[in-house]
């Protein structure tokens, strides 16, 4: 079996490898799609393909909609040349079970898969067709980030500023603002832009770096004046919160699909280093939040499973997941896993001393500042992370992939939950005690030394040359002081959402620090210290 439109005629043989074949058909919807587009979506990754893809296809199995998603790649095209057009935008997707099942189904949804670089022409008739309801936006946080680590406006989007709408762009957001402004000009068509990233207000995000563009473009004559009220009074920016794990395709997965009976499924890297295969793994769990303003209609997602809400309860998903019930917790195993010698998450859990770590700063120093959000009960979503998601030993996840781009994810991970002791009257920031050895370790973490005194490869984050640079006399075994070393860093507030010195916990997270720098086994024996 080949993943392709003309194999998937031979219904028997894949319903026989109990490979779950689509039941809609699948030109019909292609035909329906290039003549009334509904949804675009920007990031052809594996969460992507995982979930919002297949969450259309349970739509267009069940006659909910007749149009498929057109996704668009770019920041690495390669995605679309080496894992979509060769299988003719199929994809398999296989859901691994805590209980050792999987499930294994061929996603069909996708009707177009486009190159921004040499497609831009297609995307722009796309956004032009009035029958566009919906963007969605899986291309990280960082894809948002107009500015660099000074906050000084990047090189390439002033340029972008300079080139004006008409120029074909690189930049994410200058493409999207570029695309939204053939929109404009078509009729001032309504449409909802949708991220559905996994980071705090991610619409507030998309607004501000999409508004800044249609500002500048407007200020420097490249724009129609009216182009900015049709941004801020037309298009609508949902805020959303997305949950399901979903790390790189793995081999175990691979020999699986093999085995049943497909064949080409080996992955490949891409340029850019995306690994990219045929085939999705992901787990069961899955959660999807987003706010109810679509001024063009939307797709029926809510017959999907999706939860379609007010912006204050999605506000409080959010941060219930990302700043307490999930989110931090991976956080924490990541550093810890990486320092002492995992490659999977799911091992780290049968560390009685990391269980607790997770438990304590998950139930313990995170659910008291929790607002539960009525459609999601904090316990229940923290009892299912840590008993039944994070030690699924069927999951691939590893801590270096959590640990990626860790400065930008701490002031929401960790910052907001100390900032929420520092305004409650009854709870005292200094009974923190595991946020702080968390952001210790990371610190430790960043000298690429594991807990055996071996050297390892840390992972990419945009602040990593920074802080290496600022760290780089330390050697593992000194016993300090190292307040002059940490205090530059620790009261950046643009790393920890506080100055940590003013917030009580600076001098915690030093002597936490020590201790981990003590030698070889410092960081198993402080940890279990401070679990106990």
């Amino acid at each position: 079996m080949r993943l392709s439109n003309l194999e998937l005629r031979h219904k028997e043989q894949w319903e026989k490898a109990g490979i779950e074949l689509p039941a809609f058909d699948r030109e019909a919807m292609i035909t329906a799609t290039q003549e009334a587009p509904e949804w675009v979506h920007f990031g052809a990754g594996n969460i992507f393909r995982a979930f919002p893809a297949a969450l259309q296809q349970k739509l267009l199995d069940a006659g909910l909609s007749k149009t498929g998603i057109i996704v668009a790649e770019g920041y690495d095209g390669e995605i679309i040349d080496k894992a979509y057009r060769p299988f003719d935008n199929l994809c398999i997707a296989v859901t691994l079970k805590a209980n050792g099942s999987i499930q294994k189904k061929v996603i069909a949804s996708l009707a177009e898969s486009l190159r921004v670089d040499s497609d831009f022409d297609r995307l722009k008739a796309v956004f032009k067709a009035p029958s566009l309801k919906m963007v969605s936006f899986t291309i990280t946080e960082k894809g948002y980030s107009l500015s660099g680590p000074g906050g000084k406006t990047m090189p390439q989007v002033e340029a972008e500023f300079a080139a004006g709408p008409d120029a074909c762009l690189r930049n994410p957001i200058a493409t999207v603002s570029s695309l939204c402004y053939e929109r404009y000009k078509a009729g001032k068509l309504p449409l909802a832009l949708v991220s559905m990233d996994n980071c705090s207000h991610n619409g507030d995000k998309l607004f501000a770096a999409v508004d800044a563009f249609a500002a500048e473009w407007t200020k420097r004559g490249l724009a129609d004046p009216g182009f900015v009220d049709y941004i801020h009074n037309t298009v609508s920016f949902p805020w959303s919160m997305i949950d399901k794990i979903t790390p790189q395709p793995d081999e175990t997965v691979r020999q699986t699909l093999i085995s049943a009976g497909v064949e080409d499924m080996a992955g490949t890297r891409t340029a850019k280093n995306t690994y990219v295969a045929p085939f999705v793994n992901a787990e069961e769990a899955e959660y999807l939040v987003i706010e109810d303003t679509f001024p063009a209609g939307r797709p029926l997602l809510e017959k999907a499973g999706v939860l379609f809400t007010d912006r204050e309860t999605v506000d409080k998903v959010e941060k219930m997941k990302v700043c307490t019930c999930l989110n931090p917790l991976h956080t924490a195993l990541g550093v810890f896993g990486c320092l002492l010698g995992y490659t999977k998450i799911s091992e780290e859990m049968k560390n009685s001393d990391l269980v607790r770590l997770v438990e304590i700063i998950g139930y313990k120093e995170g659910l008291p500042v929790v607002v539960d959000p009525g459609i999601l009960s904090p316990r229940t979503f923290i009892d299912e992370v840590l008993q039944v998601r994070i030690p699924n030993p069927f999951m691939p996840d590893t801590p270096q992939r959590i640990v990626t781009d860790t400065s930008q994810k701490i002031p929401i991970r960790f910052g907001e939950t100390i900032k929420a002791y520092l305004a409650s009257p009854s709870l005292k920031v200094g009974e923190l005690k595991l946020i702080p050895l968390a952001l210790a370790a990371w610190l430790r973490y960043l000298l690429g030394i594991d807990d055996e005194g071996k050297a390892f490869t840390v992972s990419p984050d945009p602040l990593y040359e920074t802080l290496s640079q600022s760290l780089s006399g330390l050697k593992l075994g000194q016993t300090g002081p190292f307040h002059d070393t940490l205090a530059p860093i620790l009261s950046d507030k643009r790393i920890f959402a506080v100055d940590l010195y003013e917030a009580g916990l600076g001098q915690t997270v030093e002597a936490y620090f020590a201790e981990l720098m003590a030698g070889t086994g410092a960081v198993a024996a402080t940890l279990k210290r401070a679990v106990a």
